[in-house]
């Protein structure tokens, strides 16, 4: 048996209570043989043999709480090491005896001071310097069974926070509730004295004084003392916050081959700003925009410079800069698309990015199964796009960015029973984008459509000559699995007569979503999308098919076919509408680190007006999804039913991807 007593009332922690709490606590990794679902998860050792003593390793953790027993698992080595037997009992006898101490310190970091803990091995206990018994019962067991171990913790009672003091360095003092709030130390009064929570409080008063511009605040001292007699901690934190400081100069240092003042335009940072966490990582996500750059790590100066700013340097480093990329996707009712890029990311040594990117598709036949759809393949079913994209950022080292795009398409929607179209058309636009910060950008130019639509409302030749007017707001964390934030796109694109276009239009666009996580871990987020859209100025008849509203498909009102959903024809055929307005609503929910499901809601619908109207029906669709979880984003698979669905509309979609479905 291994304890640590105290014969003393009270007494002041040693040091290796205060390692504790300098050590990082282990990631705690989802066990899954833990479950033991009908035996699918559970983890057997190897079988007996002659060459090594596989074994099973057992934690009688008594009247302890669940995390004393997940904490002696994460601490023991001989758990991790299970399925790698030894070669001999003294081996596996070592192998515990290493065990021991790193345990007891687990069970501190739990808050079990007075815990003792004994391991057995082969029913026979094993001190920290005696072990030849157990080694010889272990061997007893070669090529016959598994050699039991086990570790028996008299965990004792759990020890609680009687108080919590944090106080000035400076005067020895605590601190004022105007300067550090009390709401700021959660940890308090009752609570179990884990050597996590006491180490997050320092934390988290650490990361008070930085976000309220103390940014050389330092933690000077931890002194917490235990009662063993009462089962008692107070802890004692002393904290020099340092002087309240400005941000001052920033330096853009780093091995790369782009121009720092286009790095420097990306940061948004003024002399004089008030320091905060915040605002770094804020610039950090700004400087990644770039494509050209890989990495940033911003280095803060040790000491004031004497004007009393804090100095800043941004450490860049550059992606590689040529990529080429691949990627595919189907939906039962969108069809097949795969898509191919390739793409500069730093062209000229500004960071500019030249990306040319193309995509092949073929939408399937609306009342037709997938077998027929192939049967009847013909060339023309196939639609392409072709795409060139430019970007010059920073113009003159302004937060003026230069885009240029060029098009070329070749699209067909629907067939059979619902109609489409076939188009053909090339379009180009040049526009200048001002930042105005991170998240923030407007942006204005010139464009030109030229092409040709059909569809059962006749041919339209057309030219298109406009001023594509935008906005972007963006405060998402994350681009593909965003947990909180907003997101706005709105285009406003007038094409007026007077600059040779065959038809007048003016043609409006907004997407809008927002997500909320409803813990702190963001392992449950409600996420909310709305689409708008209105093109106004021309009988239908006269808008080029490629410029009408369709709804439907994976990405709008999932369950029903891609453009599926418009105002009808004479004979009751698609033929898009003038305006547009659809949602969705979703549940985003983590079952586990890796797995998610995602209840969903869609809603959606085209209208022959320039305006919603609702003479149109709205169309809904209901679902689930499951989410697995990778490094770059997650992997999409949603399964979406119609609730009111057409005669010849199919009963289910499916669609995989990978992102979020908004």
């Amino acid at each position: 048996m291994k304890g640590r007593e105290d014969s003393f009332g009270r007494r002041i922690v040693p040091l290796l209570f205060v390692a504790t709490l300098a050590t990082p606590v282990p990631a705690q990794a989802f066990d899954f043989s833990s479950l033991d679902i009908f035996g699918l998860f559970t983890e057997k050792p190897p079988e007996p043999s002659r060459e090594a003593l596989p074994y099973t390793i057992e934690f009688d953790v008594g009247d302890a709480s669940g995390d004393a027993k997940q904490a002696l698992q994460d601490a023991s080595t001989t758990y991790r090491l299970r399925q790698d037997p030894p070669a001999d009992g003294g081996t596996l006898v070592r192998r515990a005896q290493a065990d021991l101490d790193p345990m007891l310190d687990a069970l501190w970091g739990a808050g079990y001071y007075d815990a003792s803990v004994r391991l057995l091995v082969a029913d026979v206990p094993v001190s920290d310097r005696g072990g030849e018994n157990a080694a010889r019962a272990a061997e007893s067991y070669r090529a016959r069974e598994r050699v039991p171990v086990r570790v028996v913790v008299d965990a004792g009672q759990r020890f609680t926070i009687r108080s919590v003091t944090v106080h000035d360095a400076r005067t020895a003092r605590p601190f004022a509730p105007d300067l550090l709030p009390p709401r700021v130390v959660k940890l308090g009064e009752g609570d179990a004295a884990r050597a996590s929570d006491i180490r997050a409080t320092e934390a988290a008063v650490i990361d008070h004084f930085r976000g309220q511009s103390y940014p050389l605040v330092k933690a000077t001292r931890i002194q917490p003392t235990v009662y063993h007699r009462d089962g008692v901690v107070d802890v004692l934190y002393t904290v020099n916050p340092g002087p309240k400081a400005p941000i001052g100069t920033v330096t853009v240092t780093g091995k790369s081959d782009v121009d720092p003042a286009v790095v420097r335009s990306f940061i948004y940072i003024r002399h004089g700003d008030p320091y905060s966490p915040k605002v770094l990582d804020d610039t950090r996500k700004s400087v990644l925009q770039l494509p050209a750059i890989s990495s940033i790590r911003i280095r803060e100066g040790e000491e004031l410079d004497p004007d009393g700013t804090l100095p800043l340097t941004a450490e860049i480093t550059d992606r590689k800069p040529r990529v080429v990329g691949f990627s595919a996707r189907y939906g039962t009712l969108d069809g097949p698309a795969v898509h191919g890029y390739w793409q500069h990311r730093n062209l000229f040594g500004g960071a500019e990015s030249l990306r040319l990117e193309g995509d092949v598709f073929v939408p399937p036949r609306t009342n037709a199964s997938l077998a027929e759809t192939i049967r009847r393949f013909r060339k023309e079913d196939l639609g392409g796009r072709f795409k060139a994209s430019f970007v010059k950022p920073a113009l003159q080292g302004t937060r003026n960015d230069l885009l240029v795009d060029a098009m070329v398409e070749r699209d067909r929607t629907g067939g059979d029973r619902f109609g489409g179209y076939d188009a053909r058309r090339f379009e180009a636009t040049a526009a200048i984008r001002h930042r105005f910060s991170r998240t923030f950008s407007v942006q204005a130019g010139l464009a030109a459509e030229i092409g040709r639509t059909q569809d059962s409302l006749g041919v339209v030749d057309y030219r298109l000559f406009g001023i594509p007017l935008g906005l972007t707001y963006d405060s998402t964390d994350r681009p593909l699995d965003p947990t909180e934030g907003f997101r706005v796109t709105a285009t406003a694109t007038p094409y007026p007569s007077f600059m040779g276009s065959t038809v007048g239009l003016f043609e409006t666009k907004i997407r809008a979503s927002t997500y909320y996580a409803l813990d702190e871990d963001a392992r449950i987020v409600l996420a909310g999308r709305l689409g708008f859209g209105s093109v106004q100025g021309a009988a239908l008849d006269l808008i080029p098919a490629t410029h009408r509203f369709y709804a439907g498909g994976g990405g709008s009102v999932r369950g029903f076919r891609y453009r599926s959903l418009s105002p009808l024809g004479p004979t009751g055929e698609v033929i898009g509408g003038r305006s547009l307005l659809e949602g969705s609503l979703e549940a985003r929910i983590k079952i586990t680190d890796t797995i998610g499901i995602v209840p969903f809601i869609d809603a959606g619908g085209a209208f022959d007006s320039a305006y919603p109207d609702f003479k149109e029906n709205i169309r809904y669709a209901v679902g689930l999804g499951l989410r697995y979880y990778t490094g770059i984003g997650p992997i999409r698979l949603d399964v979406a039913v119609p609730m009111n669905k057409r005669p010849g509309d199919q009963s289910v979609g499916v669609y995989i991807g990978i992102g979020q479905a908004f």
